[in-house]
């Protein structure tokens, strides 16, 4: 009975997200940031299947609105790289352990992110992904609170004897959440300055502070002074200099919160031991600096079952530099650095000035902070760039009726 249930089930599921592909997104953008591949898989193991579950529904959805509204072209879609980079893995020879399927599955997974850049996306479902962008990181933060007070996941981590915001899953995806609702509400003021969009935005950058994610926050800040000063809102750059003061004169008081507590301590670097982990995938892109060794090699540089990967918790590369340039080797690397680049910047060519620069300095931003963390393997990618393909969308101008 059990099979013909989950059909029924998944039968359902289809034709809801066919009947109302808008409502559907948003569940989807919902319950990628409230991160139930950590949550539930804590309460049902299975983790890899429930991650399987979410990136394979967003496919159905990328099926659906395609359905609906039809394809667009768009020639530097960085999916064309990651097809390029497993093509040359598969006449270069895979990684030793990568098996065709599982490089397969990481093509997949690789490329849905940036595959709604191919539909035709209609002003209410880009709206829909703005306000989900917007209000997914504050849904997540009171989901973590219900499932807190539930005593299902605790909504805090304590680390080095500061506090960490988790919400419903790990401070780094949250805060990556929250840098993603942090430029949409951004976005959102440059075209129309609201007080609500600029509590949403304070809001989301108070969520990165808590998680003591420090990439996400030198990125919020730095684009944040930069955006002042290119509107030439010095009385607003004043203000965030009373602030900063303040919170320097207050530290003590503030040593709870994780930027403060290890900037005080003076233990700010290598918490993540990217300096144990980066060796292997070093050893591993000059095995085969030019073409790598395939999609998906990455994962399977330190195998999950392998002492370094148990006692850090993870096997990533905490460098997408290092774990494309692994993959796909100098070629790989270098197309998909020039894909993405061109893909923000004839994307936003059609934006506003205000706007057109945001966004380039999102994906600079964006390129700095692959260096240290795991900006494209994680869900949060899903957001950003579903996120960036609504916009780009929503600057073109709609195709002309047939006479």
């Amino acid at each position: 009975m059990l099979p013909a249930l989950v059909v029924v089930f998944l039968a359902c599921v289809l034709g809801l997200s066919l009947l109302f592909p808008r409502a559907a997104l948003i569940v989807w953008i919902v319950a990628l940031e409230t991160s139930p591949d950590d949550w539930l898989a804590q309460l049902i193991g299975r983790h890899e299947t429930i991650v399987a579950v979410i990136k394979g529904y967003g496919l159905v959805l990328l099926a659906v609105l395609a359905l609906r509204h039809g394809l667009r072209r768009d020639r530097y879609n960085p999916a064309f790289a990651f097809g390029a980079m497993y093509l040359t893995g598969l006449i270069h020879g895979l990684y030793p352990g990568l098996t065709l399927l599982a490089s397969t599955r990481s093509l997949i997974g690789s490329a849905a992110p940036f595959l709604f850049a191919f539909i035709r996306l209609p002003p209410h479902i880009i709206r829909a992904i703005i306000r989900a962008a917007l209000w997914g990181p504050l849904v997540s933060v009171a989901f973590g609170g219900l499932l807190a007070a539930l005593g299902l996941h605790a909504m805090y981590m304590v680390e080095q004897g500061v506090l960490r915001l988790g919400a419903a899953g790990e401070p780094p995806f949250l805060a990556g959440f929250a840098l993603v609702g942090l430029y949409a509400g951004l976005m959102e003021f440059l075209a129309s300055p609201r007080l609500g969009t600029a509590g949403l935005v304070l809001a989301n950058f108070i969520i990165i502070l808590l998680t003591g994610a420090r990439a996400p926050l030198a990125l919020a800040v730095g684009i944040i002074l930069v955006l002042l000063v290119l509107q030439y809102r010095l009385f607003l750059l004043a203000f965030a200099g009373l602030l900063a003061s303040a919170a320097v004169l207050f530290s003590g008081a503030l040593s709870f919160i994780r930027i403060i507590g290890l900037a005080r301590l003076g233990e700010a670097a290598n918490l993540s031991h990217r300096n144990l982990v980066w060796p292997y995938f070093e050893h591993a892109f000059l095995a085969s600096p030019f073409f790598g060794w395939g999609v998906g090699a990455g994962k399977v540089v330190i195998p999950y079952n392998a002492t370094l990967a148990t006692l850090l918790g993870t096997n990533a590369a905490h460098d997408e530099y290092l774990r494309i340039g692994t993959e796909g080797g100098a070629f790989g690397l270098i197309l998909l650095i020039l894909l993405l680049g061109l893909w923000g910047y004839r994307g936003s060519a059609h934006l506003p000035v205000a706007q057109r620069l945001f966004m380039r300095l999102i994906f600079i931003g964006f390129a700095i902070q692959s260096a240290t963390d795991n900006t494209l393997i994680a869900t949060t990618s899903s957001v950003l760039f579903l996120w960036c393909s609504g916009i780009f969308a929503s600057s073109e101008k709609p195709p002309k009726a047939a006479a």
